[in-house]
């Protein structure tokens, strides 16, 4: 098998490509036979050597990705619900830069016969990350208007998504024009174009009331606005750091990361009690442990996918062996939607 390795925190050039023993699956595993795997912005904090999860249960040498589709090659004894060549998409808890992957039975789930397999390889991070943080960590009522950071990303097209099926007010933001044509495909109801207009003040004028919920993976850039910015029992979701992080040279500054930690705004809980306001934050690697809220997602996402009120991402490809070029795209936020590594023809 081939899959991408990284022995020490670093830039792209820490990305390797190499050759590895085939895998065979445990009593309850799947083997999958890996036609592509998604690229998440956490793969590069997973690189950097600052994403907590890979740290504290993996180390070095590690193999990122948490998502692939393919068909299965293999299976354990006690599987029973997949046979060899069905076609199917699975979350893994890393591992995924890889043409061959083992993962549990009931972390696979069979690719809707509509996906493509880049479509299929790009869906479960962004719409599990996106499912939990809009139902399981808040109450949002229908008809509340919530904020979307990085709106075009992965994420933000799958909270998109996921907002307008609850019958929420979405307001999306971009940092790009380009990025526009891409966005309004999903139906959010106001869209800002923050390298033209100003984006509070936008904010105040579509929801002058106050947001229900905003999510915001950019960081102290824009985390303390958006807390100012909700209505009484509102939420700050917070999933990402990215103004820590570079966008060019693939290599952390440690002094802008640490200028910026300072920059960050510390949230008091007598603060929050006293403006009636919330600030949840989340690392959806840590779900793994949690089997209950996974096939809540699962189950609430497969109901989605059927009543057409969600769907897969379009997504760029690259090779499996072009694995830093592909990091490169993703750190430059110039994206939409998902990037995948083409592991088979």
């Amino acid at each position: 098998m081939k899959k991408v390795i990284i022995r020490s925190a670093g830039g792209h050039d820490k990305l390797e490509y190499i050759d590895a023993p085939d895998l065979n699956p445990k009593n309850d595993e799947v083997l999958v036979k890996v036609h592509a795997s998604g690229v998440n912005y956490a793969d590069v904090c997973v690189r950097l050597g600052v994403y907590e999860s890979a740290k504290r249960y993996v180390g070095w040498p590690i193999t990122p990705g948490f998502e692939v589709s393919g068909t299965v090659d293999a299976v354990g004894e006690s599987v029973t619900k997949f046979k060899v060549g069905d076609k199917v998409m699975a979350f893994s808890f890393f591992d995924s830069y890889a043409s061959q992957v083992c993962v549990k039975e009931d972390q696979v789930l069979a690719m809707p016969e509509d996906f493509s397999m880049s479509e299929a390889a790009g869906f479960l991070a962004v719409f599990f990350t996106a499912f939990h943080a809009l139902h399981q960590h808040a109450v949002i009522r229908p008809g509340g208007k919530v904020l979307i950071h990085s709106a075009a990303g992965g994420v933000g097209s799958a909270l998109v998504q996921l907002c307008k099926a609850h019958g929420l007010f979405v307001i999306g933001v971009i940092g790009s024009s380009h990025k526009k044509d891409y966005l309004q495909s999903f139906g959010p109801d106001k869209i800002i174009d923050k390298s033209k207009e100003d984006l509070w003040a936008k904010v105040k004028e579509y929801a002058p009331d106050g947001l229900a919920a905003a999510f915001d993976a950019n960081g102290f850039s824009t985390m303390k606005e958006s807390y100012n910015h909700l209505a009484p029992i509102g939420k700050l979701i917070v999933y990402g750091s990215h103004d820590l992080l570079p966008k060019q040279g693939g290599k952390l500054n440690y002094i802008k990361a640490g200028l910026g930690l300072l920059k960050t705004p510390r949230f008091l809980p007598l603060e929050m009690m006293t403006d009636n306001k919330g600030v949840i934050g989340f690392n959806l690697s840590f779900l793994f442990a949690q089997k209950e809220m996974i096939q809540d997602c699962i189950n609430g996402l497969d109901e989605l996918l059927k009543s057409g009120k969600i769907r897969p991402l379009p997504a760029k490809e690259f090779n499996l062996s072009d694995v830093a070029e592909a990091h490169k795209f993703i750190e430059s936020g110039k994206s939409v939607g998902k990037i995948v590594l083409r592991c088979q023809s």
